[in-house]
């Protein structure tokens, strides 16, 4: 049950990052409707996943690499529209393949071993995707230049924190060595 709301999400990647890219493609609800019940899925997969005793580290791979996929489409189709730059996105690459790296072969986990920074970053990429899809609503369209500026410096705060993510996995087994 919990890999099926997972999947749902995955199966919103295409239709969200085109309609991000391409405001005529759905109506502004739609959009964001889809975002919200991405955003629900995510919520609520692990939540389902621990309360039916079926999580496990495969689970959580398949929920944080789609997660992962979501976000990074989204936020390059924001690229795309000039509300973000494609450095955001490049940099959740890096920093998803040094999460996965590190955590099953630095560390040599069974499941990814999360850091603070990253899971902050991982629910804040999800922001400036609901803050596109809000200032595309009929209510908001008066204020849309405003959204679009809060947009724009809400990626390059997000560009910032992704490094000091990267950054900070980086050190980590240094850190590690040492104690």
């Amino acid at each position: 049950m919990a890999n099926l709301l997972t999947a749902i999400r995955l199966l919103l990647v295409i239709p969200v990052a085109m309609a991000i890219a391409n405001a005529s493609l759905f109506a502004s609800w739609l959009l964001l409707a889809l975002i919200v019940i991405a955003i629900a899925s995510d919520y609520f997969d692990g939540k389902v996943a621990r309360a039916l005793k079926t999580a496990s580290g495969r689970g959580m791979l398949f929920d944080h690499g789609t997660d992962f996929i979501f976000v990074t489409m989204a936020l390059f189709a924001l690229s795309t529209i000039g509300l973000s730059s494609i450095l955001l996105p490049l940099l959740i690459v890096v920093a998803f393949s040094q999460y996965v790296f590190d955590s099953y072969y630095l560390f040599k986990q069974k499941q990814l071993r999360m850091s603070f920074l990253g899971r902050w970053n991982g629910i804040l990429y999800f922001v400036p995707i609901v803050l596109v899809a809000s200032s595309r609503l009929p209510v908001l369209e008066q204020a849309q230049d405003i959204f679009n500026v809060i947009i724009i410096y809400f990626n390059y705060a997000l560009v910032a924190s992704t490094l000091a993510s990267i950054v900070d996995r980086a050190i980590a087994p240094l850190l590690q060595k040492d104690k």
